[in-house]
């Protein structure tokens, strides 16, 4: 499995298909959510994948401060092959890309409610009550980052 990391200017026009067609099929159809998903945010992220043989198996972006929230974030996550650890691996990847490129302080995620444990563990908190977006139920999650670690 290698990882990708890349700013959006530096994806090839086949990479950035290939995430859009992933992002909608997950996003768009198996949620049967009708909602712009691509969006002008993409121009301002880095993209964080993890690729195989059979293409792009997990893949999230890092918004800067202020692009979307006022704290960097983490956005658009997707495992195509759940319950292994690649997902967590992934947003370990994505903490330490906002570290990286983002001097990050804390990290904001809006995560869909049923995915709270899952985030959890990794070192999130629930900031908001529930709410709907795009029609799914989805909760504000925060991470305070230390310079060692997360929390």
């Amino acid at each position: 499995m290698e990882l990708v990391i890349k700013h959006f200017h530096e994806l090839s026009t086949e990479e950035l298909v290939e995430i859009y067609k992933l992002r909608v099929a997950v996003f768009v159809v198996e949620q049967q959510c009708p909602y712009q998903e691509v969006d002008d945010y993409d121009k301002d992220a880095y993209h964080v994948y993890f690729r195989d043989e059979e293409g792009i198996q997990a893949y999230l972006r890092v918004l800067d401060r202020g692009t979307y929230y006022d704290h960097v974030s983490i956005g658009r996550v997707i495992s195509v092959k759940r319950r292994c650890g690649l997902g967590t691996n992934l947003v370990k990847e994505g903490i330490r890309v906002a570290k990286e490129k983002f001097h990050a302080d804390k990290i904001d995620i809006m995560a869909q409610t049923y995915a709270r444990v899952f985030y959890e563990k990794i070192g999130f908190r629930q900031i908001s009550e529930e709410f709907l977006d795009v029609g799914i139920r989805h909760i504000k999650m925060e991470l305070t980052v230390s310079e060692r670690g997360t929390t």
